[in-house]
């Protein structure tokens, strides 16, 4: 009996052992659930907070739209974002890939500046189009060079070769200029920055002087023997400065001249956001960034 009695009392035990445990177990989740739940609030939390601060300081940037050619100016634009945003400016860049569009757009106020071109094509697309667009500062030239196409060499061009320029006025003279440099062609004494074909009077190797839209030149490389093209549109294209056949002398009419600006609309050349944007495009962050990254296509002015 009293044997009996010691195995109910053992037993009794083993079972209080058991049921204290699975109290003990069931504490432990509930309290590893509680504190699962509290770190996922915590970090909600803070994920939220983080993610409000961020749109404040988002909202704090004031936007300002500079419309662009892709290369090189729209890839300047992208290097100094990070200091507009120092400045306290979110800077926005819009493509273009034509030389009308972004004066328009900028005239109507749908920009707040223009990087894309010289100052001689600005003054020309003003007294053509009656825009009174003005440049905030010459940031960089871009050499003009002579590409090879269907000929290797400017040595080997043969009579009556495809030259290709630009049919602008301003680039147009500019290239005539690049080709008179090289012995090909004689312009008009007084021709200058306004010359055009009509203005060659020497013509030994009877060249056809091409004219195409600036932008598509590189394009037809292949269908002529040697090209003339813009800094910016031979970037694009993947030509490199060092493969050109002949370029301009940095002494040049073309290099002292033909300056790319920031244009803005007449009157708004010291606003605060305009300052910022000189201020980071003449930067030693971006001069070292044309330097480096285009190898003698892209010169600072500055």
């Amino acid at each position: 009996m009293k044997k009996f009695v010691t195995i109910l009392a053992a037993a009794a035990i083993a079972t209080a052992a058991l049921t204290a445990c699975g109290q003990n177990k069931a504490e432990e989740s509930s309290a590893q659930q509680t504190t699962a739940a509290e770190s996922k609030e915590t970090a909600d939390k803070e994920e939220t907070s983080e993610a409000a601060e961020s749109t404040e300081a988002a909202g704090e940037l004031k936007p300002v739209k500079v419309g662009a050619s892709p290369a090189p100016h729209a890839e300047i634009l992208e290097a100094a974002k990070e200091l507009m945003k120092e400045k306290g400016y979110d800077l926005q860049i819009v493509e273009y890939v034509d030389y009308v569009q972004p004066n328009l757009a900028l005239d109507a106020g749908d920009l707040d500046a223009n990087y894309f071109q010289h100052g001689p094509y600005l003054e020309q697309f003003n007294a053509e189009r009656g825009t009174k667009l003005v440049s905030a500062g010459a940031i960089h030239y871009e050499p003009f060079g002579i590409y090879a196409g269907k000929t290797a060499s400017l040595e080997e061009l043969a009579e009556g070769a495809k030259v290709a320029v630009p049919n602008d006025a301003t680039n147009e003279a500019r290239a005539l200029l690049l080709l008179e440099a090289q012995g090909l062609i004689k312009l008009k004494e007084d021709a200058g920055l306004k010359a055009t074909k009509n203005d060659v009077v020497e013509n030994g190797k009877k060249l056809d002087i091409y004219e195409v839209e600036a932008a598509q030149i590189p394009r037809s490389l292949s269908s002529v023997d040697i090209a003339v093209i813009n800094g910016n549109y031979a970037i694009d294209a993947g030509l490199s400065v060092e493969d050109a056949l002949a370029i301009e002398d940095s002494d040049s009419i073309g290099a002292t001249t033909y300056g790319n600006v920031v244009a803005v609309q007449e009157g708004k050349e010291n606003d605060e956001a305009i300052k910022a944007l000189m201020e980071a495009l003449t930067s030693d962050e971006i001069k070292t960034f044309m330097e480096e990254q285009y190898q003698g296509a892209v010169v600072p002015l500055f």
